[in-house]
């Protein structure tokens, strides 16, 4: 099984290469990738998509060959500045007449700004998110500005300082992954500055956000496995469990191995550990659990987590879902119809930016419902895929 099976069947879903294709496309049109900025490797798409060489070298040759990118040999892949200037010259063949560009131009000078800031766009759910936010922005007033904190808590403190100084006058912030809050954050709810936090909140600092039931999508991962036989169900993330969300998430699993009856043993409880893209598979921080078959299955808190275990998993020959099954948290595919390659729980991010979107509005009108801080939960679901079989 490979570490991302974006597609299953090719006759019944669009391919491989196309789908990495299309969020590329999405990534540069959404402004995340600049021109002349350069694309991750090969070898770095693969581990990404969970696909062979093959697969990647395609995507890249269509991209190029449609003038997306650009390629040097030797150094890599670059975004074309071409694809801009194409853009431009469709929008000019339109042959707009004096009064309709007048027209557009106070248009656009009229709207306001929203900055979105996050700390990556690499996977389908940040681009899920922000179809979110523009499905409700994009007959307003309002745009969207984005900036990426790349999880550093230093950049998070700037880009929120950077896009208020540039004019934003609200902001919707996935914050970083920390046991603690930026200080920046704080500040903005002290100056009664209108914001809405995405995924995360503040303990005893109430502040307008938007959540998945962290507590409940738990739960549904245990029972799923329970049901198929699975009694040494392990939990992981690299993230540190004081984070709120990876905190309620494991109270979650917790609460239903109780209400099953089963002893809950602190060694399944896999947290505070780190990865990086380079590290050996005897090093990797779960070998062992995989290689002593320490538990049965696993539910990984975040996708790129599970997406890895199951690569570590194939290389030691244990076949997912026959000899190990995974849950992970959100879809690591862009469809949405057809059955997904691994079961996962579905936080329903289009959902979640439409409300934040929606909260954040209501707060610059000066709503009155929205004068105390509003908790927005949104239920999760779990969707059946392929990673997950009866024991």
């Amino acid at each position: 099984m490979s570490r991302m099976r974006v597609s299953a069947r090719t006759d019944e879903r669009q391919p491989l290469y196309l789908q990495i294709q299309e969020h590329f496309k999405q990534l540069i049109q959404l402004g995340a990738m600049e021109d002349n900025d350069k694309f991750p490797t090969e070898k770095q798409l693969m581990e990404q998509f969970g696909v062979s060489r093959m697969t990647v070298s395609n995507a890249l040759t269509q991209l190029a060959k449609d003038g997306w990118i650009y390629r040097i040999p030797g150094r890599g892949s670059f975004v074309s500045p071409e694809i801009r200037s194409e853009e431009a010259k469709n929008l000019e063949n339109k042959q707009l007449d004096a009064t309709d560009v007048q027209e557009h131009d106070e248009r656009a000078s009229s709207r306001k700004m929203i900055g979105f800031v996050l700390p990556l766009l690499e996977d389908f759910f940040a681009i899920r998110l922000l179809k979110g936010i523009n499905s409700v922005l994009a007959n307003t007033e309002y745009y969207v500005s984005i900036v990426l904190t790349h999880n550093s808590k230093e950049r998070e403190k700037e880009a929120i300082q950077e896009l208020i100084k540039n004019g934003a006058v609200g902001l919707i912030i996935f914050p970083i992954d920390a046991e603690t809050y930026n200080e920046e954050i704080l500040l903005l709810k002290l100056r009664k500055f209108p914001f809405v936090l995405i995924d995360r909140y503040l303990p005893g600092f109430d502040t307008h956000c938007v959540c998945s039931d962290n507590w409940m999508s738990a739960q549904l991962a245990v029972n799923h496995l329970w049901e198929l036989g699975h009694r040494d169900i392990a939990i992981c993330s690299d993230i540190s469990i004081h984070t709120v969300t990876v905190g309620e998430r494991i109270r979650g699993y917790m609460e239903a191995l109780k209400q099953k009856g089963s002893m809950i043993n602190p060694a399944l409880i896999v947290t505070d550990f780190q990865l990086t893209d380079t590290i050996p598979t005897e090093k990797h921080p779960l070998y062992h659990y995989l290689k002593y078959r320490t538990a049965t299955a696993f539910i990984t808190l975040n996708l790129k987590l599970g997406l890895n275990i199951a690569g570590v998993a194939k290389r030691l020959g244990i076949n997912v879902p026959r000899d190990l099954s995974i849950i992970t948290y959100d879809n690591p595919s862009s469809a949405i119809d057809e059955k997904p390659a691994f079961t996962h729980i579905d936080q329903h991010e289009l959902e979640i930016g439409a409300k934040s979107a929606e909260l954040l509005l209501k707060l610059l009108n000066n709503q009155e419902s929205v004068t105390e801080p509003n908790k927005v939960i949104v239920k999760s679901a779990l969707v059946f895929g392929e990673s997950t079989e009866e024991l």
